[in-house]
């Protein structure tokens, strides 16, 4: 039996401790959000929080997770309403969605690091595949999401957005982000 914490509520789940965490959120827990991608933990479609920090939960194993908090896509922001959420609507980032949630959360996690991150900061951070290829999105969404202006040639100019139009002011404000 493993304790787990997860989106801020208590577990108690009867499995192996070497079943991987992905498994045990899906699977024992109901949260479907996370998805299963490679097994392997190249592509991060699986993507969580573990005490903030974004890891692959395809190849942590469950035990791993124990007195930890673990946060999902569900546990990001009960309403959608985290800056990155907002960001991701206002500018349509995805395409087949499929590797979004851990998008959402290896960018969540990398504006947590670094409120107003450089283009290289993104390419260093977000190491998510997106088969659609929708990564110019997800840069443009991760500036939008900081407020850092960098939007010229981006979406962002294409749109005339500014973080304030595009999705209020919880885009340029991550200090509500812990909805």
């Amino acid at each position: 039996m493993l304790s787990l914490n997860v989106n801020g509520r208590d577990h108690q789940v009867d499995v192996e401790p070497e079943m991987p965490l992905l498994w045990v959120l899906r699977e024992q827990l109901g949260l479907t959000g996370t998805k299963f991608g490679c097994g392997i933990a190249q592509c991060g479609a699986c993507t969580v929080h573990l005490d903030g920090q974004p890891v692959r939960s395809c190849s942590y194993p469950a035990s791993v997770a124990e007195g930890r908090k673990v946060v999902t896509i569900e546990g990001l922001s009960a309403t959608s309403s985290h800056p990155v959420q907002m960001a991701w609507k206002a500018l349509d980032v995805p395409q087949c969605g499929y590797c979004q949630s851990g998008q959402i959360l290896a960018a969540a996690a990398l504006l947590e690091a670094k409120p107003k991150p450089t283009d290289a900061d993104i390419d260093e951070a977000m190491t998510n595949i997106c088969r659609c290829g929708t990564y110019q999105r997800v840069r443009a969404a991760i500036h939008l999401a900081a407020g850092t202006g960098k939007g010229v040639g981006s979406i962002i100019h294409m749109a005339g957005l500014s973080p304030d139009r595009a999705c209020g002011a919880g885009c340029s404000n991550l200090e509500g982000a812990k909805a």
